[in-house]
């Protein structure tokens, strides 16, 4: 990294790797504004003495690590965010589907004050002059590693905004978004709730599919047959059933569940299966997209990835309440969709359904950065069996028995992300040894 973007701790010892994470102990905290320890001494001042292999196998498993934590964050929570948006449509008949989707994904704007407390507490003692100072500077320096793809942007291109770039790469990103997200509710009053479900979680196979151009991935069986698994899961789960399973779009529906509208009622089930599945194919566009231009370079240490995901997250929710508002009186005046808040029971349960929300997709953002949209999209389906377990547990009339169908589609879906994430734990291991091996400095600092 060039020396006007180290801060000044790097300069006082090349030696220290400072690779803590994120939401670790006091002690173990990632330390904004420290000078070195005594005796030039790190406490990972051993790290670069171990060969190679060992190496990479650290990294990789230290990543794998927090993104695990991540996972199950992302799952619990959009679960919840499932089981309400259900209950709010179905039970409660608030069906506002530009509102919910406007609401669920300005939520996101919340995720950069959150994380920022949370760091402040780790650092409570530090002047807020000095803590303010260290993370707009990281902000900066993961921007600039991003708009230039490289851990160490040369002194001439660091003197640059990247603001610019943000912005451009937000408006893209936030649009494809909005646009794949909103085809869900378009399609959910058009088609079946098992044509909707077993389509729209058909983007695991296109973010697949774009990986291979725009992240230059290879093609390998074992990933191939692991997506392939985990789709046919999908279809066992939703069309196995005489009642569809309930499943969750990423921007905040749902649908299925004894309560949603029986399939004869499908308006016109050719047009919505069209413009779902044209809204599958731009979600698994979106997550690639987002991966191409808004993550941190591969080497980068997983707590600035962590940082910078949740900080472009709120830059989507601050994008959707300052400009995507605008159908909405349009929509209000032309009858396409009445502008109404929710009330009473419902206010309280699209309360509780945003935040769920608000906190899968933080977690989401993050497990992209940290893997890879493939995996990462693959995981999402996990939800699907969580989902039905907590319908049986629930209380009557809530409850839902957990049938045989749903039982073999969950398993073919846990099996297959379990084979997906060997094959990419093994590939990742595999490109940091090769770039260690090659001398090639693809580490960096965990601020």
């Amino acid at each position: 990294m060039p020396s006007d973007l180290r801060p000044s701790y790097d300069r006082a010892d090349h030696s220290r790797s400072h690779r803590q994470p994120l939401l670790a102990s006091k002690d173990d905290a990632p330390d904004f504004d420290s000078l070195a320890r005594p005796g030039g001494l790190s406490r990972r001042s051993t790290f670069h003495e171990r060969d190679p292999e060992s190496q990479a196998s650290f990294e990789t498993r230290r990543k794998y690590i927090y993104a695990a934590i991540f996972l199950s964050l992302s799952l619990v929570s959009f679960t919840v965010q499932t089981e309400t948006a259900v209950y709010i449509q179905h039970q409660l008949k608030w069906n506002k589907p530009y509102c919910m989707l406007y609401l669920t994904h300005g939520s996101w704007v919340l995720l950069w004050p959150f994380q920022l407390l949370i760091l402040r507490l780790q650092k409570w003692n530090m002047p807020w002059n000095t803590f303010w100072r260290r993370h707009l500077q990281i902000l900066r320096q993961t921007a600039l590693m991003v708009e230039h793809g490289t851990l160490h942007p040369s002194v001439r291109a660091s003197q640059s905004s990247p603001v610019p770039y943000m912005l451009k790469m937000t408006t893209f990103v936030t649009c494809a978004l909005t646009v794949a997200g909103g085809s869900w509710y378009v399609a959910v009053n058009l088609t079946t709730a098992s044509d909707l479900t077993a389509i729209y979680n058909c983007s695991a196979f296109f973010a697949y599919a774009f990986s291979i151009p725009l992240l230059h991935e290879q093609l390998r069986l074992s990933k191939v047959v692991a997506v392939a698994i985990a789709i046919i899961g999908v279809f066992v789960v939703a069309y196995g059933d005489t009642s569809p399973a309930k499943h969750g779009s990423k921007s905040g529906g749902g649908a299925g569940g004894d309560k949603s509208p029986p399939s004869h009622e499908a308006e016109n089930r050719a047009l919505g299966n069209l413009i779902i599945g044209v809204g599958s194919v731009l979600y698994g566009f979106y997550e690639v997209l987002y991966k191409k231009l808004a993550c941190p370079p591969d080497g980068c240490s997983p707590g600035r990835g962590m940082i910078f995901a949740n900080f472009f997250g709120s830059l989507i929710g601050c994008f959707t309440l300052c400009i995507l508002w605008i159908p909405l009186p349009i929509m209000n005046y032309t009858g396409l969709e009445e502008f109404a808040l929710p009330r009473g029971e419902a206010a309280w349960m699209m309360a509780i359904s945003v935040l769920a929300n608000a906190t899968f997709s933080g977690s989401f953002l993050v497990l992209i950065s940290l893997t890879s949209p493939v995996l990462s999209s693959v995981a999402a389906l996990l939800t699907i069996f969580i989902v039905a377990i907590v319908d049986q547990l629930l209380p009557e009339p809530l409850n839902t028995p957990l049938t045989p169908a749903a039982i073999v589609g969950g398993l073919l879906i846990i099996g297959a992300f379990g084979l997906l994430s060997h094959a990419t734990y093994k590939e990742m291991d595999e490109e940091r040894r090769k770039k260690l091996e090659a001398g090639s400095d693809s580490s960096d600092i965990d601020d």
